[in-house]
């Protein structure tokens, strides 16, 4: 990770700077997001290469974009969820940076909570808007870095802010300089990157604030915003909504060293997590998301799926507890409200149940055989079943073996004469015409009956 006091200095690739153009009417791609049908995935057909960096991370926002989409959080819930994201990611940081608002008094109420607990990591860091008099708020609260809204497709710049792009560039250059004279690191925010015109807008305001940064010798941090969702993964498809191109754009021609760079998405197309993951392959350091997926409209990237995919990517899950994960689920449920739909994966109720009974026969005889991983060991969340008509003699079995057995008895055989008499009364059941799933209560009952062994 740069440190804020080793700012080392880079070099533009060998391209001609970027030229910012400004037509007089604004660009808004209607070949490809013609609005009336669904947006276009057009394809040039060329790829780039794979590039990781040297180190990957994870960022949050559950704060900020997370509490854009449900009632605002307490300041005293605030520091309980910023724990969580503390012993998720570990002493080293990998949840490097968590992003607050700053603009009430309880906004500054949960950073002070938060600070208290004398944590690295997550960094506290604030978002403004791109209004010079905002950073007055991020030097009263102390800060070394704050996010800056720099929305850069035309369909911010002409139809939101009413300017071209010449007047909407100065204007964040200007706010960016602010940042920089009282030496704040700032986090340009690329607002709707993935309907910008990359060449003519995009490109040309990071490489002139990567000179502004190599002047300055502070580092300018790029969030590349996925505002509505639009970016794909697929090699060989074009900008604006190729995550490969631009990340490997912004770094080969924008300059952007990639431990300043992170990618920030939603999920209206279902694609978050793997845009966050494909950023990650092709150079990006940070990936930003927020607890459960919480965020505008469809949501950000889940910190939980974030962190399962950084263990899968980099085979390091050395200071990470992932346990944390369920605790954390668990809090949102029963001290939020929040219901966790049960099919959600890693907290969902029901995420590694099965009700197959041809499921629970292979579960039986080796768990691996449809579990996608230990679950009991990684998240403190044994293998379940759920017992319907479905279920057959091997799913009761396999409930009673996880829930009663132990040692010896660890796995009852599905042949054994209490297995089969549950099946029949379980038959009976849905025989008689029931439609719902056997409880737990149900079944130990019917266990404590014609098993009284295991108990």
């Amino acid at each position: 990770m740069a440190r804020y006091t080793e700012f080392k200095k880079f070099k533009l690739y060998k391209r001609k700077p970027a030229r910012l153009e400004s037509p007089t009417k604004p660009n808004l791609f209607r070949d490809s997001f013609p609005f009336a049908e669904i947006p276009r995935i057009d394809f040039d057909f060329v790829t780039v290469p794979y590039d990781p960096p040297e180190e990957i991370y994870i960022t949050d926002t559950t704060f900020r974009d997370g509490q854009q989409a449900r009632p605002p959080y307490t300041p005293e819930q605030v520091a309980v969820l910023y724990d969580f994201l503390h012993r998720m990611g570990g002493e080293k940081g990998v949840i490097r940076q968590s992003e607050f608002f700053l603009y009430t008094d309880k906004d500054r109420k949960a950073i002070d909570l938060c600070r208290e607990k004398g944590y690295r990591y997550p960094e506290i860091t604030g978002w403004i808007r791109a209004v010079k008099k905002d950073f007055q708020l991020v030097k009263e609260m102390g800060l070394r870095e704050t996010g800056i809204l720099t929305s850069i497709s035309d369909f911010h710049i002409y139809l939101k802010l009413s300017k071209n792009r010449h007047q909407a560039i100065e204007d964040y250059l200007t706010i960016v300089k602010s940042a920089l004279d009282i030496g704040i690191v700032p986090r340009c925010h690329l607002e709707d990157i993935t309907r910008s015109d990359f060449y003519g807008c995009a490109l040309p305001f990071v490489q002139k604030l990567m000179r502004l940064s190599e002047e300055a010798k502070i580092p300018i941090k790029i969030r590349a915003c996925d505002t509505m969702g639009y970016g794909v993964s697929y090699p060989g498809a074009s900008l604006p909504r190729s995550v490969p191109k631009i990340v490997h754009t912004l770094i080969r021609e924008g300059g952007v060293p990639k431990q300043q760079l992170e990618w920030h998405g939603h999920n209206d197309f279902h694609k978050v997590l793997v845009n966050a993951a494909t950023a990650w392959l092709y150079g990006c350091a940070g990936a930003n998301g927020t607890l459960l997926g919480f965020g505008e409209r469809t949501g950000n990237a889940p910190i939980e799926g974030l962190l399962v995919e950084y263990i899968a990517l980099s085979g390091d899950s050395s200071g990470l507890d992932t346990k944390v994960i369920t605790e954390m689920g668990q809090y949102f449920e029963r001290q939020l409200g929040v219901q966790i739909p049960s099919n959600y994966p890693f907290l969902g109720s029901e995420f590694n149940t099965t009700r197959a009974g041809i499921h629970a026969d292979g579960l039986l005889k080796n768990e691996e055989i449809y579990n996608i991983f230990d679950t009991e060991k990684i998240l403190n969340r044994p293998m379940e079943v759920a017992i319907t008509d479905k279920s057959g003699v091997a799913g009761i079995a396999l409930w009673v073996s996880s829930h009663f057995a132990t040692g010896k008895k660890k796995k009852i055989d599905k042949r054994h004469p209490g297995i089969l008499r549950i099946y029949e009364w379980v038959h009976k059941q849905y025989e008689q015409g029931r439609i719902t799933s056997i409880s737990p209560e149900e079944i130990m009952e019917q266990a404590r009956r014609h098993l009284p062994d295991y108990f």
